[in-house]
C-alpha cells in the first residue's frame, strides 16, 4: 500500500468515525377528526400565527431539563419538524377539527381576510425530570373587527409515561391538543 493510500484510508476511517446517527422524532397526532370535541367558535375563519418559542424549544433539538434545574439537549434527537413551524400546524389542524371553522395557519391563503388571528407565545416547553412535559404560555384572540379581543394564560403538564423521546413527543402532542382545546373554549366563543 502506497503513502498516500495509506493516509486517504487513515481519513476516510476519521470521517466515519465522527459521523453519528441522528435520530428525528414526529409527534403523533393524539386526535382523530372523529374523537375532536364539537366546540363553538364564533369566528368563521382563523388564521394562526407563527407560535412564539424560546430559544432552546425552538432549536431541533429536543431539550429535557435535569434534575438540577438546568435545560439539556442531545445533538443526535432531534424533532421531525421544526417545532414552531411543526406546532402552529398542529394547532390550525386540531382547531379547524374541532370548531369546524375555516382555519389556516399564517400567511392566510385565502383572498378574504381571517374573521380573528390567534397569537400564542410560549414561555417553556419541555420535558422536567420528575417526568412531566410542560407547556405554559399565554394566547391571544383578536378579531378583524378590533373589537372583544381575548387573551389567556395557559400552563399544561402532561404526565411522560415511560423513557425516550418517542414518548416525549408524544405528551408534546397531546399537550398542544389540550392547548387547542383551552383556546377554543376560552378564546373562541
Amino acid at each position: 500500500m502506497t503513502l498516500r493510500a495509506a493516509i486517504l484510508l487513515t481519513f476516510t476511517a476519521a470521517l466515519a468515525g465522527c459521523g453519528g446517527t441522528t435520530t428525528r422524532y414526529a409527534v403523533p397526532s393524539p386526535l382523530a377528526e372523529e374523537a375532536a370535541p364539537r366546540i363553538a367558535s364564533k369566528y368563521g375563519s382563523l388564521e394562526i400565527r407563527e407560535i412564539s418559542l424560546p430559544t432552546y424549544a425552538s432549536s431541533e433539538e429536543i431539550a429535557t431539563r435535569d434534575a438540577d434545574g438546568a435545560i439539556v439537549s442531545e445533538k443526535t434527537l432531534l424533532w421531525a419538524d421544526e417545532p414552531s413551524r411543526a406546532i402552529t400546524l398542529e394547532l390550525s389542524r386540531l382547531l379547524g377539527q374541532m370548531t369546524r371553522a375555516q382555519v389556516a395557519a399564517e400567511p392566510w391563503p385565502f383572498l378574504d381576510r381571517a374573521a380573528a388571528q390567534v397569537d400564542v407565545r410560549v414561555e417553556e416547553m419541555l420535558a422536567d425530570e420528575i417526568g412531566g412535559f410542560q407547556l405554559s404560555g399565554q394566547y391571544y384572540v383578536a378579531p378583524d373587527s378590533g373589537i372583544g379581543g381575548r387573551s389567556g394564560l395557559f400552563s399544561i403538564t402532561v404526565p411522560i409515561v415511560g423513557e425516550g423521546a418517542r414518548v416525549i413527543a408524544a405528551a408534546r402532542g397531546v399537550a398542544v391538543r389540550q392547548l387547542a382545546e383551552q383556546i377554543a373554549r376560552e378564546g373562541l366563543r
